[in-house]
């Protein structure tokens, strides 16, 4: 398998909150988001995306999540985070090379510091935010997610046109997307086979978000995440990508998801 190029796509269960959470000025009903996570195999050793939400959450969200919960309940089950999800494939823990962090809010931290020989790559202002948020993002940051001893780093910065190219042969691009938080990133993904796929993660939650109907329930800055969905479209015209929004409900499931399909 890890001869081979593939995108997996996985969620550690789902999200259950208020529709206004995901689209600003929406309704108070329920709402019930997929949590994405991704990994991709590479003859030059293995990548995770985030990794969704943190295992712990499978058993007490309360204690691990604290107050946030009453805004976004967890549910998932231990099989569903991403250690196990890896073991269950048949990969070893060491072959995971590299952990990405699109950004290090909650729902996307739950791979930090599980494999023991991962490079943590994450934008630098990202991470320096994240012990020092504004009030009104602090919820979204649980440092005991990503605040661990003897992890090793690597922290990038990335200007507005530049893209960090992990492996270096084109496969994997960081693309910075600010707006959902200061250093958000998405990425695009050049496959063999599958062509090009763009993970827009939190830089556009849903259709309704790229689509430009709606901006998302929350924000670090409108201007930027408008603007960035808009770079966003200028790279999935031009590498005829697909597209995936990181929260939608119905896009998510027309996709293919591991561990008995994937994209290479």
């Amino acid at each position: 398998m890890q001869d081979q190029i593939r995108l997996y796509m996985f969620q550690t269960g789902v999200l259950k909150c208020k529709e206004n959470n995901i689209k600003m000025n929406a309704s108070l009903d329920p709402y019930e988001i997929p949590v994405p996570w991704y990994l991709i195999t590479h003859p030059k050793g293995n990548l995770i995306i985030d990794g969704g939400n943190a295992v712990e959450c499978a058993h007490d969200p309360v204690a691990h999540w604290q107050g946030i919960t009453q805004v976004y309940w967890p549910v998932m089950e231990e099989k569903d985070g991403c250690v196990n999800t890896i073991k269950a494939l048949g990969l070893d823990l060491s072959s995971i090379r590299y952990v990405a962090q699109s950004h290090l809010h909650l729902d996307h931290t739950g791979a930090v510091g599980r494999f023991p020989n991962a490079t943590h790559i994450v934008q630098r202002k990202e991470y320096e935010y994240a012990f020092a948020p504004d009030w009104f993002a602090a919820g979204g940051y649980i440092r005991k997610d990503f605040d661990k001893p003897k992890l090793k780093w690597q922290f990038i910065e990335l200007d507005h046109n530049d893209t960090y190219d992990i492996y270096g042969d084109g496969t994997v691009l960081m693309v910075p997307t600010p707006g959902h938080s200061p250093g958000h990133c998405s990425f695009l993904i050049n496959l063999p086979n599958s062509g090009s796929i763009l993970l827009a993660i939190d830089a556009a939650y849903t259709t309704d978000h790229w689509e430009e109907k709606a901006l998302p329930g929350f924000l670090a800055s409108t201007v930027d995440a408008v603007r960035s969905v808009q770079k966003l479209h200028a790279i999935a015209d031009k590498h005829s990508a697909l597209v995936v929004t990181g929260h939608d409900p119905i896009k998510w499931g027309t996709f293919k998801k591991g561990p008995n399909e994937f994209y290479d």
